[in-house]
């Protein structure tokens, strides 16, 4: 499937940049004409991904540099993309991280992966201890709705 548009971004992590990266993503999906409710969704997914990266990924604990998330959007004839990427700890068990209500954080409810996972129609994420985690979400897209 042949790329159509495609953003690469920077964020400093910061918990100042979701609200930057949520509106970046609504905007970059319009060009398919989601409807609000699908802009919505992806908001949610990707404010999720943004924060694990920035709480998780160079939360406490975290000693290295940079400090920064890298955030890709593609978009296809068929799906749109987000990729989200930090260069932090890493998870230790991806699959006890996508647990509902699990968190490192007892603070926190632990349903970032949950959100993420019912509101894109995929989820996969691949993580390396010490190296980081990146997340890449896919939401399809209705033919006939790219201008």
């Amino acid at each position: 499937m042949a790329l159509k548009n495609h953003i690469k971004m920077f964020l400093a992590s910061s918990s100042e940049n979701i609200g930057i990266a949520r509106i970046a993503a609504a905007a970059f999906a319009a060009q398919a004409e989601f409807t609000i409710s699908e802009l919505d969704d992806i908001k949610v997914a990707v404010s999720e991904a943004v924060s694990n990266a920035i709480i998780h990924g160079y939360g406490e604990g975290y000693t290295g540099e940079p400090k920064e998330i890298e955030f890709t959007m593609n978009l296809y004839e068929d799906h749109l993309e987000y990729i989200i990427t930090d260069y932090g700890q890493g998870i230790a068990d991806i699959n006890l991280a996508c647990t509902p209500s699990y968190s490192r954080d007892p603070e926190r409810m632990g349903l970032g992966f949950v959100f993420m996972k019912s509101f894109m129609d995929e989820l996969a994420i691949e993580s390396t201890l010490e190296q980081g985690t990146t997340v890449k979400m896919t939401k399809k897209i209705e033919h006939n709705r790219i201008h």
